[in-house]
Order: C-alpha cells, then sequence, then structure tokens
C-alpha cells in the first residue's frame, strides 16, 4: 500500500492486505484515513520509542483532545505498521524527534 521515509530517517511500509486487517479488525474507525496515516508518518508532531519494547516507536500527529498514533516495528534498518489508533493522551516513552517551531 505504501513504503515512507520518515523524519527519523526510517522507510515505513504497509501492505494493502495488512490494512484491511487493521480496518476491519483492529481499529474501523480508521477505514478510509489511509492519507491521515501516510501523513502522520511522513510529518509527525512527534516521534516515541516504547517504553516497554525499543524495537517499536510510536508517531503522533494532532492536537488536545484527540491525536492519531501509527505504531510501527522497526527491524534490520526498516519498519512496518503493526497498527494505528485515535488516542486522547500520548504514551509515555524516549521522545526521540519533535516538530519544530
Amino acid at each position: 500500500m505504501f513504503e515512507i521515509r520518515t523524519p527519523v530517517g526510517l522507510a515505513v511500509h504497509c501492505s494493502r492486505a495488512y490494512w484491511e486487517f487493521v480496518v476491519t479488525q483492529k481499529h474501523p474507525d480508521l477505514a478510509g484515513r489511509e492519507n491521515d496515516v501516510t501523513q502522520t508518518l511522513v510529518d509527525p508532531d512527534e516521534v516515541r520509542m516504547s517504553r516497554i519494547d525499543p524495537g517499536v516507536l510510536l508517531f503522533y500527529r494532532g492536537r488536545a483532545p484527540r491525536w492519531l498514533c501509527v505504531v510501527v516495528r522497526r527491524e534490520a534498518g526498516t519498519g512496518f505498521v503493526i497498527t494505528a489508533y485515535s488516542t486522547d493522551a500520548l504514551k509515555a516513552g524516549e521522545s526521540l524527534w519533535t516538530r519544530s517551531g
């Protein structure tokens, strides 16, 4: 479906079949929001490393009270989308990148 270079230098991909799984089984509210997901990866407000798993990055875009979070696993220099969801709070974790300005 896409392969995107992120501001942290990681190329992230997601197949059409996996995205269909996400929007039918995990988060149906994201159906039709593929552009929002790709925009979150290309131009996030913040990128955090999971405090539980350092191989997982959380890309956030939005403003209070709602953010879109795209969760990415990084392996061998590339990344793939695990899931995406709408949230009202940013998870704890080390901030790796923040939008300046």
